[in-house]
Formats: C-alpha cells, structure tokens, sequence
C-alpha cells in the first residue's frame, strides 16, 4: 500500500502555479506521502475528471468567537477551506479581563453583527484572560480546520486601559504594557498584529472603536514586537486615515508583510488602477504590502435594528445601544427623519458621500411580502415620500425585522476581473464569521473557481488556486501547507471545475440563545475535503464523523 488514503485518477493542481498533471495523491500519518501514477491505498477516493488541490486559506475571518459553539467553523469548511485567519481589523476576543467582557461583545455586536446574548453564553470566558490562554482554550476544545488569529489592537486596548481606551490616547506606562502583552501574543503563536482606522468601525454607544482613538506612533509602537521576533503579519485597514506611504513606511519599518482591508471597486471611480501601479511601484522598491481584494460583491441584508452600513452616520450613530422602543421612536419622530434625509442625501458625515439609495431593496418583511426584490428609490416614487421613509415605515411594521438589500462597494465586475488575478494582491475580505445576519461571503472560493474563473475565464485554474492556497500560505509562513508537496500536511480539496458553486444563501436561527444568520451550507461540485489527512468532506455531503474528530491544528506563527 502507497498510502491510507490514495485519491486516484484526479487533475493535480499542486498549488505553486505550474502546469496541471494528471496523477494519484497517497496520504499517510496526515502528511502527503506520495504523488505520481498507480498508488493504491488502504482507502481510495476517485477523483477522475475532477481537480486535486491544497485546502484554501481564508485569511480574513472573525471566527474568534464561533470556533468555541462552532468547531466545524461552517460554512467554510462545506467550501473546501482548511485553513482561516481569525481576529482581524483588531477584534480578537484575547486578552480580556472579565469586568471587560460586556464592553467587549456590545464592540462586537456593533462592528461584526455578532449578537450579544450569543456571545454571552457561546464563548467559555473564564477559561481564558491573556492571548496565549485564548489559544490553548481553542486548542484544548479542537477545531475542524486548521485556526490562526492575530492578536488585535483594540483587545489589547480594552486590556491595558479598560473603558478609558474608548476616549484618550495611551500613557507612555500604558503603552509599554501594551507591548510585552503583543509581544506575549507573537511569542505564543499569533499569526500578527490587526488594527483598524475605519470610520464604519464604531463600537459601544456609537463611539469609534479603540483602535481608531490610537495615532500611528502608537501602532509603530505596538507593532516593534513583531519586528523584533522576525514574525507575524501586519493587518490594517487605513481608511484614509494612514497613507500609503504611510503604510509602506510601517512596512519598512517593521520588516513584516503587511496586508490591508480592502481594495474594492466602486463602478464609475477606477480609484483602484492608481492604488495597483503605487503598490506595485513600492514592491519593485522592495516593500512587501498586500490589498486585499474580493471577488464578492459587498452586499448586506441589514435592518434597522443593527443597520450596519448606516452606523456610520451621526444620526444613527447616536442611536446605537438604545432599546428597540427608543429606536423605534426615533424612527417614527418626523424631525429625526427629516434631519436624517438632509443628512444622508448631503453626505454630511458619510466621508462627503450621499448614501446609495438606488442599491437598497427591499429583502424580506413578513408584513409586506409583496415588496421583496422592490427598490427603496421606486417605492418612494410610488408612495409619494422619501427612500428612507420607505425603509422607516416597512420596517416599523415588522418592529425592525425587515431587511433590505444594500449594495455597498465592489459593484464593477470588469474592475472585480482586472484585479482578481494581479500580482501583489491577496484574495480576502470574505469577513467569515462576522456580520453573520446581514451576509455570508465565507463561500469565496467556490464563487471565485465557479464565476470567475470558470465562467468569466478572467484567469486560468491553475493561477486560481495558486492565489487560494501558495500564495497566502507564503505570505503567513505557512510552510507546512498551501501546496501538494510530498511530506506537507495532507490539507486537500477535490472539486470538479465544470460544476462548483457556492449555492444558496439561507437565514437559520442555529447560533447559541438563538443567534440567527445567513450560509451557504449547499455548495456546488466540492466533492472531497481533508483536514490534515482526515476527510470532512466526501461525495458533495459534510462528513459528520470527520468533523467531530476536530482534525485541524492551531497555526501558531
């Protein structure tokens, strides 16, 4: 026998970007122990006339608090992903002290969408305070696939200052103790060190979150632990706040690969053409910083109970941590509505932008079925008042329940084709695991082989999963995994290349104290996932027994 398991008769794509072959993939002990033509092994998997490649990494996920009531982290794992990157934009759930943790999850609930009572009584909070513990809790429990997570910026504020890290800058003491707790952190395996200065990053009663109260000496600070240790990954979101130079600086600096969120299109504003030649300009120069661009579109089912994308308004800003029947009131009050218009058709505290009204739709409201897939704008024209008192009034009768479908950014699929498949970009974005009622883009990969690659033909297969699985692997030092290479751990997906698809959404109420959210639980053509040599995945249908076996290890750094 070659192997345990020998998947036989596929298309290999090893992941490194050469050429396909076609040839056999023997597995022992976890690890990948031969690849060539007519193994056999104690197991056998047919693969003909489907491909053979490394599991995907995703690397932009929230998963830091699902891995706990979750541990076979879905839908990723239906998706032919092996291996995620938690605890970005600097929301890791570690370290935190335990007169911290409401303030804590209510930042969560208003940045990520994660429900507060989920939160409450999903995660194991006293079995953990500082980032190594928060690791060995997810280790001792197990996961299905393969978990990093950096450690994040406003963790580490909420840590050293408590509530004052949500109002003024650090002390000089505070923030030497906020370095050795990053510098715990990388020694005990975080994959980096994750911040955010987005302005639609606000946390607990409408204020920006701590890391936005942070100025770039503070992050310079914070970040010499990873320059010191020679390890981790920076991950930023800038938001106009830290220039690209700025960014190429820190990069220089620090001697880390940075990675920053996102690079999404806007049709009508080819913004992203001058972002690429700069940041290829400062690769040439030798600066290794890496956009994230996605190839979904940024979509939202939001209401206006946690209306995401309008957090960042100062009208409903102020709004947020109020009852349902404060909204409520507040949504009814004809001077907040008008004010609210003024201020969402001026662009007054949206960045100087007019909200996009002609992308909003109505998404479900059991009151008014009849107005699914119905535009806010043309109901407005209908009713003989504004978009927003459209939104307002069908959801009054729903007492908040209604969604609408908003249309945020990346909506110019020429734009999306141009960037797919460029050097010094990175596939993420796919948020997995947070915003869990309002979308679902954990199914990345599968849109990306089906729609994009397939479909739109905007690169070859071979490019696709090289951008899913080498390449992330080489920027996070992964180097166990990312490609079929005999002795690499055994993380394999087989799909077949003419018919994957994410599938559907659909909304299910199955999160702790009934959390709902949206997945895609149904994918198209991934046939067969390992997880370091355990398959979760066989014959299109999640493998309950391997999934409960929790095959994947923790990815310290």
């Amino acid at each position: 026998m070659d192997g345990d398991i020998v998947i036989k008769g596929g298309t290999v794509i090893d992941g490194t970007g050469a050429p396909r072959y076609g040839a056999d993939v023997a597995v022992t002990d976890g690890r990948i122990a031969a690849v060539g033509e007519g193994l056999h092994g104690t197991r056998e998997i047919d693969a003909s006339g489907q491909v053979v490649a490394p599991g995907f990494i995703d690397i932009h996920t929230h998963y830091d608090a699902q891995v706990f009531w979750d541990p076979w982290l879905t839908p990723s794992s239906f998706h032919g992903v092996t291996s995620v990157i938690a605890g970005n934009c600097g929301f890791s759930i570690a370290p935190i002290r335990s007169k911290d943790v409401a303030l804590l999850a209510r930042t969560l609930q208003h940045v990520e969408d994660m429900s507060f009572d989920t939160l409450s009584v999903g995660v194991p909070w006293d079995d953990f305070e500082s980032f190594p513990q928060y690791l060995d809790a997810v280790e001792r429990r197990g996961t299905a696939l393969n978990y990093g997570c950096y450690v994040g910026h406003t963790a580490v504020r909420l840590f050293v200052m408590g509530e004052d890290s949500y109002e003024r800058p650090a002390t000089a003491d505070e923030l030497r103790r906020m370095q050795a707790v990053v510098a715990e952190a990388i020694d005990a395996g975080a994959a980096g060190f994750a911040t955010s200065a987005s302005p639609t990053h606000n946390g607990d009663g409408g204020r920006p979150v701590p890391s936005r109260v942070a100025d770039l000496d503070e992050l310079r600070a914070l970040l010499a632990p990873l320059r010191d240790a020679g390890r981790g990954v920076v991950a930023l979101l800038p938001a106009n706040v830290i220039s690209h130079q700025q960014v190429a600086e820190l990069q220089q600096e620090v001697g880390r690969p940075v990675t920053w969120t996102a690079l999404l299109t806007v049709k009508g504003y080819p913004y992203h053409e001058k972002v690429v030649e700069r940041n290829d300009e400062s690769r040439a120069r030798g600066v290794e910083v890496w956009p994230q661009v996605s190839c979904r579109p940024l979509v939202f089912q939001m209401n206006l109970a946690e209306p995401f994308t309008l957090n960042s308004r100062p009208s409903f800003s102020k709004l947020m941590d109020l009852s349902t029947e404060d909204r409520m009131a507040a949504y009814r009050d004809p001077a907040w509505r008008a004010s609210t218009w003024e201020e969402l058709s001026s662009g007054n505290g949206g960045a100087g932008l007019p909200f996009n009204w002609p992308s909003v739709s109505v998404a479900e409201s059991a009151s008014r079925p009849e107005l699914q897939g119905r535009s806010v704008v043309e109901l407005a024209a209908q009713w003989g008042c504004t978009p927003l008192d459209v939104m307002l009034d069908v959801s009054l009768d729903d007492k908040l329940e209604a969604r609408f479908l908003s249309v945020l950014a990346n909506d110019d699929a020429d734009a999306i084709a141009w960037l797919l498949p460029r050097d010094n970009v990175l596939l993420g974005l796919a948020d997995s695991g947070a915003h869990v009622s309002q979308l679902c883009d954990a199914c990345f990969a599968t849109d990306l082989l089906g729609t994009w690659v397939r479909d739109r033909n905007v690169m070859s297969l071979e490019r696709a999963v090289h951008k899913l699985t080498g390449e992330p692997a080489s920027v996070y030092g992964l180097t166990d995994r990312g490609t079929l290479e005999l002795g690499k751990a055994a993380d394999i997906c087989v799909f077949d290349p003419d018919t994957v698809a994410p599938g559907p959404l659909r909304r299910l109420h199955d999160f702790p104290a009934d959390g709902e959210r949206l997945t895609a639980d149904a994918p198209v053509g991934m046939t067969h996932v390992l997880v370091n040599g355990v398959p979760i995945r066989a014959d299109n249908e999640p493998l309950v027994e391997g999934l409960d076996s929790r095959p994947g290890v923790i990815l310290r750094g």
